[in-house]
């Protein structure tokens, strides 16, 4: 039998959740916006349907947001009550499939291969339509659900099904067996995941915008144009070829916080303040969810919209929030030696979560204790995270985020 490969995408799930979790306020507003409040200056998560009528985007700064519908109401981004609906989501979704990976944290597939004889051999569309429903009666979340044999399909399919305005998609969109390619060459080149803006110009110097024009240029062409990794990679996903089997638990590939300033910060004490708070606040998620990371990532966006990074794979994996804070802070100085300007944004991002693989040359060894992380360290990570569960999330936090003062 051929795989069945669902993938369940959680529709608009940063609106979703925002509306509630306020269901006076942003329950209310057909124009929302999730990222910020419109005075901020950070950028948009996710904008409802009629205020993405405006022109509105994912990523775009909040203030020009605010300029192209001013009529919409702006909120924060609901991060923990994301995470705790992912969580459920999930949970509901593990009753469907024996296999279930989430590729983001509103995305997850489903391997159902095998699974013909539990769900009486009824389509793949009626399960995924079947597996919605509880989704939505368990969570208040609605999905849009793409199959197929293989995971690129399921992708797109699942697209398709989303049920935007002016579009007919009914939430469930199933591709059938063998209908792979047919599928495929209803698509423009740049809505296969991984054709980014790079190999779409590149595709563009040939005339080739759509997947039917590539259809005709043979492998050897496509790899001499492309390179031959990148061309052998192309040739076979717009026939509908790519992504198998699922994996059992992929996981998410990276936890991140970050935070854009009100105005922008100069001095680096206060920025190794706001790195603390960033730091203290996602190594508790990360405790949470029961992990630990391998890399860690600080990125600065300056005053001047230049954006920089540093990331430092450590010997030992970390959860505890000082070990955790002395990577950071070291790259935090390697970024700031390197280019001292005021800064408008600064970000903190834990990744290769369960990664086996030998760890690279850590430059920054003296951020890490000897041997990993102290046990003492785990010890005091272990009574805060207990603390704050019961009296709230700033109940026990480090002594510099309470002064209530930045310098900045």
């Amino acid at each position: 039998m051929p795989p069945r490969i669902l993938l369940a995408d959680c529709d608009q799930m940063f609106v979703a959740v925002a509306r509630l979790v306020d269901p006076e306020g942003a329950g209310r507003a057909p124009l929302l916006v999730v990222g910020g409040r419109a005075e901020s200056r950070g950028v948009v998560c996710s904008a409802s349907y009629e205020v993405r009528a405006f022109g509105v985007r994912s990523g775009m700064p909040i203030a020009r947001a605010a300029r192209l519908c001013p009529e919409a109401t702006f909120v924060p981004v609901p991060r923990h009550a994301c995470v705790e609906k992912s969580r459920a989501v999930r949970a509901v979704l593990e009753r469907w499939a024996p296999r279930v990976a989430a590729a983001s944290i509103d995305e997850f597939y489903l391997d159902l291969t095998g699974t013909e004889a539990v769900y009486r051999h009824e389509p793949l569309a009626r399960t995924a339509e079947r597996l919605r429903q509880d989704v939505l009666e368990a969570t208040g979340l609605r999905l849009s659900v793409g199959g197929g044999t293989n995971r690129l399909v399921a992708k797109l399919a699942a697209e398709r099904a989303k049920p935007r305005p002016g579009t007919d998609g009914t939430g469930v969109l199933v591709v059938t067996p063998g209908q792979e390619a047919v599928f495929l060459a209803t698509h423009r080149l740049a809505e296969i995941p991984g054709v980014g803006p790079r190999l779409q110009a590149g595709l563009e110097k040939y005339g080739l915008r759509t997947v039917p024009e590539a259809l005709g240029i043979e492998r050897g062409v496509l790899e001499s144009w492309l390179g031959p990794r990148t061309g052998a990679w192309l040739y076979d996903r717009i026939r509908g070829r790519g992504g198998g089997e699922i994996g059992t638990d992929v996981g998410a590939k990276s936890m991140s916080h970050e935070e854009t300033f009100a105005r922008d910060l100069g001095t680096d004490d206060a920025l190794e303040t706001e790195l603390l708070r960033l730091v203290t606040r996602l190594a508790a998620d990360l405790r949470k969810a029961g992990l630990r990371a391998r890399c860690v990532t600080v990125k600065l966006r300056d005053h001047d919209f230049r954006t920089r990074q540093a990331s430092r794979t450590v010997p030992e994996p970390v959860d505890a929030d000082r070990v955790a804070y002395g990577v950071a802070v070291a790259l935090l100085r390697q970024l700031r030696a390197r280019r001292r300007v005021p800064a408008r944004l600064i970000g903190v991002a834990f990744s290769r979560f369960e990664d086996e693989r030998e760890p690279q040359l850590d430059l920054l060894a003296d951020a890490v204790p000897a041997g990993g992380e102290a046990n003492r360290d785990r010890r005091v990570a272990a009574v805060v995270d207990r603390v704050n569960r019961r009296f709230g999330r700033q109940a026990l936090e480090p002594a510099r985020l309470k002064s209530g003062r930045r310098d900045r």
